[in-house]
């Protein structure tokens, strides 16, 4: 299930955020692979099968305001706080792992 609209009709607003629910991999003590991109058009959070979920921020990654924008909608889409995620390894890169507390 995604959230947000997908696609916009004539005299509609398209959605900012598109953020798949991961509700299912909320489990304490997981670690999740995260690719993440940065200065994107939107935000988006997609699962790949077999691979790193893929989330893609609005927010410049400078004095990690990419970091807290994707602890934020991570905590959207798996449906827990914020004070529940942690970046535990690639603070400074794209490629992440996610612990859930």
């Amino acid at each position: 299930m995604i959230f947000g609209r997908v696609a916009a009709g004539p005299g509609q607003r398209k959605e900012k955020n598109m953020i798949e629910d991961l509700c299912q991999l909320a489990h304490e003590g997981a670690v999740l692979a995260l690719r993440v991109t940065p200065k994107a058009a939107r935000n988006t959070v997609a699962a790949q099968p077999g691979g790193p979920i893929r989330v893609s921020v609005t927010a410049v990654p400078a004095d990690g305001k990419a970091n807290a924008a994707v602890i934020k909608l991570m905590s959207k889409a798996l449906g827990v706080p914020k004070s529940r995620l942690a970046i535990i390894k690639g603070g400074q890169g794209r490629d992440k792992w996610l612990k859930i507390l």
